[in-house]
């Protein structure tokens, strides 16, 4: 079984984000970048699937060179292979990233391609759409159960109010959601393996992106909490500003 997993790079959840000078982008320095943790899902199920089928597990990623921490990280956890295709800026275009990584993965027979069902930071949760109908498979998104046969995937995936199981034949575009597995920890043996794995490079000439960020601005601050007594006697004061101050009462 031949898998491939498309990651991405992103700023910690705990990192507290600062606005650039030109108020279009996010200052870059003393942010700790991780793996995408959607995409911690994907490549936890791609050595899931190695383990029970055999097989070789890729990951690729598109990005500066900054992004290499992230790929070293799913080596880490035991992927085989890496791709990373060299740019000087992540596209904010989802269109640009998929036509990028479509080129790549068609020049390999892959069976199964994994992402996860969207990256942290833009949250644009397109890429595995784009992907299917640039390299013509068929996708399911969104997947908290998944099994693969030697021709076939049963998946089942979240919807409004239920869940939904599909199947479609390999291969396919499958985007990993919460719940599907629980990710490993990298080994020190797994890292120390990782260091010792060469990244393989790509440069490609990336499509014009057709989206722009006008402005980046904070969210409006929340004003600060009241305290109005102390106990049952500062029911009624609490009453009367929940009535005539936040009107959340008739």
């Amino acid at each position: 079984m031949n898998i491939a997993v498309c990651i991405k790079q992103v700023p910690d959840t705990e990192t507290r984000i600062k606005i650039a000078a030109d108020n279009k982008s996010i200052q870059e320095q003393d942010i700790n970048f991780i793996l995408n943790p959607y995409d911690e899902f994907a490549v936890e199920e791609a050595l899931r699937i190695k383990e029970a089928k055999g097989g070789e597990v890729t990951v690729i990623s598109l990005g500066p060179d900054r992004i290499t921490s992230a790929i070293r990280s799913a080596l880490a956890m035991g992927a085989d292979r890496a791709v990373h295709i060299k740019v000087m800026k992540t596209p904010l275009d989802a269109q640009v990233t998929a036509d990028a990584l479509a080129k790549v993965l068609s020049e390999t027979k892959y069976n199964l391609i994994l992402t996860g069902k969207q990256a942290i930071d833009d949250d644009q949760a397109q890429l595995p759409s784009l992907l299917a109908e640039k390299l013509d498979l068929p996708a399911i998104t969104v997947v908290t159960k998944l099994t693969v046969t030697d021709t076939d995937i049963i998946a089942e995936r979240q919807i409004e109010g239920g869940m939904e199981k599909v199947t479609c034949s390999l291969p396919a575009i499958i985007s990993t959601q919460r719940g599907l597995n629980e990710p490993r920890y990298a080994s020190l043996k797994g890292i120390m393996a990782a260091k010792r794995i060469q990244i393989q490079e790509q440069s490609l000439d990336l499509s014009p992106e057709n989206i722009e960020i006008i402005q980046i601005t904070y969210p409006p601050q929340k004003p600060a909490g009241r305290i109005v007594g102390q106990g049952s006697e500062a029911v009624p004061e609490l009453v009367r500003l929940l009535r005539e101050e936040a009107k959340v009462l008739p």
